[in-house]
């Protein structure tokens, strides 16, 4: 059961945060794009990497899910890694959630209310950018804490 539930989890993790962080980070540049020449193939793009980051996110629920019950079947509940992996899984939810999501929303915003000539602020863009970076760098620090697991027995 504990092998099924651990595939689960990582498959999750693979399918979920993966679509979101690539999407993620195109998204700023994209958006750029879209208001430096507008039409309706670059608008559209954006507005699909928006919307995968949206889908995947609530997908990506699934993630610390399965990740709770592995480490229950596995007893390691009170790890500092993996309490350390909770931690930065909770901040990187809280970025995508209350600051990255909400933010692209109010630049696809900015895109449609200007049509004639869309204009961003390109501080904005690069602002997403790095919070979109942060998130991702959470990500990242997740999974190696989820590989190295310092003091596991499998002597990683």
């Amino acid at each position: 059961m504990t092998k099924l539930v651990l595939a689960l989890h990582v498959l999750a993790a693979i399918i979920a945060v993966g679509p979101v962080t690539v999407a993620a980070s195109m998204f700023p540049a994209a958006a750029r794009r879209a208001a430096s020449s507008p039409g309706d193939e670059v608008f559209a793009g954006v507005r699909i990497l928006n919307r995968i980051c949206r889908v995947y996110a609530e997908v990506g629920l699934a993630v610390p899910v399965f990740g709770f019950a592995t480490a229950s079947l596995m007893h390691v509940l009170n790890s500092p890694w993996l309490i350390t992996s909770i931690i930065l899984t909770a901040v990187a939810a809280l970025l995508l959630g209350q600051l990255v999501l909400p933010r692209q929303h109010a630049l696809l915003t900015a895109l449609v209310e200007s049509t004639a000539e869309p204009r961003l602020d390109r501080a904005a863009t690069a602002r997403l950018a790095m919070l979109t970076g942060c998130f991702n760098l959470l990500w990242a620090t997740v999974t190696v804490l989820m590989i190295v697991r310092p003091g596991s027995a499998t002597g990683a």
